[in-house]
């Protein structure tokens, strides 16, 4: 299979949902989850406005048709990944190692600290994924306030605290 990553446009928003649904189906695979299966995704227009942020990467297959993306924000001198999903069809093919690399070589250009995240401890797919390409689970004292919000706000919407954690990865 050949695919490219590269700067989303703004065209791609309409087929970012469809891609992060696509995605979690996954979560069927675990019975406390499943119901993310179903759960609301990111939208046309959020997606819109986070690709005219310039920090947005899709996986774009030969024939022009989008695999994956990645979604993240500079926030201070970091570069936090808000969602990185590749669709069912297309898992398992580096899609998603390839989206992170890009994710991480741009933090290098920008000279940027590092990434963070938030994510599944537990999930083959989420920390251990992170964690192969030299993420590191954050302790609760080494996690920053803007990263223990966020992890609030998850928990306040469903997600067992005890599964999630923030990662970072520090850019040389």
């Amino acid at each position: 299979m050949t695919f490219a990553i590269r700067r989303a446009h703004t065209s791609d928003a309409a087929a970012l949902p469809a891609i992060e649904r696509s995605a979690a189906a996954l979560f069927r695979n675990d019975p406390s989850l499943a119901w993310l299966a179903d759960a609301p995704v990111t939208d046309a227009g959020q997606h819109l406005h986070a690709i005219k942020t310039e920090s947005v990467w899709v996986a774009e297959l030969a024939g022009g048709a989008l695999a994956g993306f990645l979604s993240a924000e500079q926030i201070d001198n970091q570069l936090h990944i808000q969602e990185l999903s590749v669709s069912q069809h297309f898992q398992g093919q580096g899609i998603g190692r390839k989206l992170l690399l890009a994710a991480i070589e741009h933090s290098r250009e920008r000279e940027l600290a590092g990434l963070t995240l938030t994510t599944f401890r537990d999930l083959p797919w989420n920390a251990p994924f992170y964690q192969r390409f030299g993420f590191e689970i954050l302790s609760t004292a080494e996690t920053s306030p803007r990263l223990l919000a966020i992890l609030r706000q998850e928990i306040d919407h469903g997600l067992p605290g005890e599964r999630r954690c923030a990662m970072c990865l520090r850019v040389p």
